[in-house]
């Protein structure tokens, strides 16, 4: 079956099964073209949740999927790829994070949205890259643990000195790879052309940034750019797809290495396959199952989020799911 022919069989189904797909931005192009919602993790779960269909795909990784389901608890949400996880949502155990807390019961916790489930339900308040200074900023806690991502974690203490921010070894393996003279290098060859780059990559690599921002704030910047090249320090599909966007433009991967093999295992194949199964209940699609209990107190510190950010009048939901 062809690529083309695979894509309109999904399109039967998802009309079929009353389903949408959610598609991270980080997916193949073909996965991007079936997909209904395409865009970073919380974006997708905030687009999916007020939807009126029975069922919910998402093609990314599971903590996205636990995500979309805490926000959509009367959807059925499954993972196209059950073997997709996420090295640095994994990365803290929920035991280790006890004892942190217990160390210093003092500190408050914040964790970046690219957490489990398990670790959400432990902690105050949830940040997404771009939102994440101005909610650090007007959390009332002076001290705070900031999990996982050291990376993000060191940009936000940054830009909030007046916070006490202990952060934890670890991050995003495939960001926090890029060096400093990978972008001495690509700003040798493409001479110019503006570097932009998320924010889970290292201090050194963003002081030689033009632009630090989240992956939807680092395609918008380059499609309203009237810039027409553009180095880009995110996960290498992101410059495929503002070619596809943005076609006289040029974009060029800041580096090979940026590749997330967790988000290339799912394939178009297994969105098809997920789809057959949904109501079969054979077995073949892997359906998120959370307790209430579990997805009440895992979402507290979504809800946090949300009611801190519209409550300092800074950021509503709509700002936070666009900045995601």
């Amino acid at each position: 079956m062809t690529i083309t022919e695979m894509q309109s069989k999904i399109r039967e189904l998802k009309e079929k099964t009353d389903t949408v797909v959610l598609a991270h931005s980080y997916q193949a192009r073909e996965i991007i073209e079936a997909a209904d919602i395409k865009g970073d993790s919380f974006q997708l779960s905030v687009n999916a949740r007020d939807l009126k269909h029975r069922n919910l795909v998402l093609c990314g990784v599971k903590f996205m999927a636990e995500t979309a389901k805490i926000l959509s608890r009367d959807k059925r949400v499954f993972l196209a790829n059950p073997q997709t996880g996420c090295p640095m949502a994994e990365l803290l155990s929920p035991e280790a994070l006890i004892e942190l807390k217990n160390a210093e019961p003092d500190r408050a916790v914040v964790a970046y949205i690219n957490t489990t489930a398990e670790l959400k339900k432990l902690c105050d308040v949830c940040v997404t890259s771009s939102a994440a200074v101005q909610i650090v900023r007007n959390m009332k806690e002076e001290k705070i643990l900031f999990i996982p991502d050291c990376n993000l974690g060191d940009y936000i203490k940054k830009q909030v000195p007046e916070k006490d921010i202990k952060l934890i070894e670890g991050g995003c393996p495939v960001h926090d790879a890029v060096t400093a003279d990978d972008v001495k290098t690509a700003q040798a060859k493409y001479p110019g052309a503006p570097v932009l780059v998320h924010p889970e990559c290292k201090p050194e690599v963003l002081e030689l940034a033009d632009y630090v921002g989240s992956t939807t704030g680092i395609m918008e910047y380059a499609k309203n750019s009237d810039k027409h090249e553009f180095i880009i320090g995110t996960e290498i599909s992101i410059a495929e797809h503002l070619q596809y966007d943005c076609p006289g433009k040029n974009f060029y991967p800041l580096s090979g290495k940026i590749l997330c093999p967790d988000m290339k295992l799912t394939t178009l194949p297994d969105l098809l396959k997920t789809l057959e199964s949904i109501e079969k209940d054979d077995g073949g699609a892997c359906e998120i199952i959370m307790s209430d209990e579990e997805m009440e107190q895992a979402g507290r510190c979504i809800e946090n989020m949300i009611e801190l950010s519209a409550r300092q009048g800074n950021f509503g939901e709509r700002e936070i799911l666009q900045s995601s």
